[in-house]
Parts: structure tokens; sequence; C-alpha cells
């Protein structure tokens, strides 16, 4: 059985936990399998919005406890190699040249959490926990960490990542972990109809220069952003979807993208 099944039509991309019977948790293995599905998503022409779902009653439970466990008697070097593989994944979504959106019909918990939370657009059910536990089983929330202060700042993260308490509906939109709520029974047809408002308005050139933009401005000063900001601006301008996108407008027609 595959933990990980990769779909498309209609030009989206479905990337599918399936790993149910263990609450789709993260062993080795499903992230190796993730960061293929994204791989394979990513580099296929005909998809121009990536989903990421899950099967099951949970969307992920985080970590694989009995791995963990087993990780205990690795050296220091197999635990960093093993870190690493995490770290490969979360950057790998978070840089991807597509929009993810999160499906989550279930509890999203610890490194299932920061999966969640780390796609660009979040469609969850109002009864899905959302929460960082880890401090509570003596572990650190150190990957999800480094994201989380960059998606909704460093106060709600604190209050998310020490106090390991989990969060469900209105709240989780007040801290900034989801963006919409849906009832389950509409979840897929919203995420759908989200996506193929994305795919029939936005340029893809766009939306991927942006996510760029978004990820590589935090780590610059301020006169460093400007000035990169300038250039992508100028670069923007000469690009083919610019020139439609613009004469479109203009000429007042339908664009199609």
């Amino acid at each position: 059985m595959s933990l990980v099944i990769y779909e498309s039509s209609n030009r989206i991309g479905y990337i599918t936990l399936n790993r149910a019977e263990k609450r789709n948790a993260l062993s080795k293995e499903l992230v190796s399998d993730l960061k293929a599905a994204f791989t394979q998503a990513e580099n296929d022409e005909s998809v121009k919005i990536v989903v990421l779902k899950a099967n099951g009653d949970s969307f992920c439970a985080g970590a694989d406890l009995a791995y963990l466990q087993q990780l205990q008697h690795f050296s220091f070097e197999e635990n960093i190699a093993d870190s690493n593989q995490l770290k490969e994944l979360f950057l790998q979504i978070y840089q991807l040249k597509k929009v993810v959106i999160a499906q989550v019909q279930g509890h999203a918990l610890a490194g299932g959490c920061g999966l969640a939370t780390i796609c660009d657009f979040v469609f969850a059910v109002p009864e899905a926990r959302f929460g960082y536990t880890e401090v509570k089983i003596g572990f650190i929330p150190a990957m999800v960490l480094v994201f989380l202060i960059r998606k909704i700042g460093e106060q709600k993260a604190r209050q998310l990542l020490l106090s390991g308490e989990l969060y469900q509906g209105d709240e989780t939109i007040k801290l900034g972990l989801v963006n919409y709520l849906v009832p389950k029974a509409q979840l897929e047809d919203s995420v759908s109809a989200f996506a193929n408002k994305l795919i029939t308005n936005n340029s893809a050139q766009s939306m991927m220069l942006t996510k760029q933009m978004i990820s590589e401005v935090q780590s610059m000063t301020l006169e460093q952003a400007l000035d990169y900001a300038a250039t992508m601006n100028a670069q923007a301008r000469a690009s083919s979807d610019c020139k439609n996108g613009i004469a479109a407008f203009l000429e007042k027609r339908e664009l199609k993208w």
C-alpha cells in the first residue's frame, strides 16, 4: 500500500496522505514519499495548483512516536540526517513553485500542524484540532517553529509552541493557522472551487514569483528587500504574462490563464 497517493485532474495535483491506520503519522518513509510527490507535482506541466489532503479521520498526528523512540538509539549524526529529511520537506513545500492548499478534514497535531500550516492556504473543518504538543512529551517543535514565526508572528507562535494547547474552530482563524472553515460535507467542493478560481484568474508565473519573494525578502535588510523588489518588478513588467494581462484588461477581453 502506498503511503502517499499522487493524482491530477483539471489542472489540480492531489497529494494524499494514506496512512490512516496510524493517523497519517510522519515516518521516515512517509516523509520521503511526500518529497517525491511534491517533486512530481511541481514538474507536472498539466498542474497549476497542488492540494494536500489525507485519508482517514485525522489529517496528520505528527511524528510517529514509535519511530521517535527508535531514533533515541541513533547517533547524533544519524539523528541530524533524519531531521534533515523533514527540514527538506517543509522547505520544499514553502518554496514550491506552485500554490499549495491544505485540505484538513481532521486533527493536525505537532508536525502534522506544521505540515498543514506551511501550505499557502488552509481549509479545515470546524472540529479539526490544531496545535503543537511537542513540549508535553519532552520534545521540541524545532522545524515548524522556524516557519510558524514567519507566518503568524512571534507572539502567537509563543502562545502555540510554549503552551502545547490545542485549538479549533474560530480560534484557528484568529491565530492565523487556518484561512477558511468549511463543514466537512462541503470541504472538498470548497477547496476545488477555490483552486479553480486561482487557476482561472491568476497567472501561474505571477503566483510563483510572489511566493519566491515572500520567502526571500524576510532575510534581507529593508534596503536589500526594496532593491530586490524593484528588480523583480522590472522583470515582471517585461514578462509575457504581464504584457498579455494588461493588454487583455485594456481591451476588455477575457483572459484565460
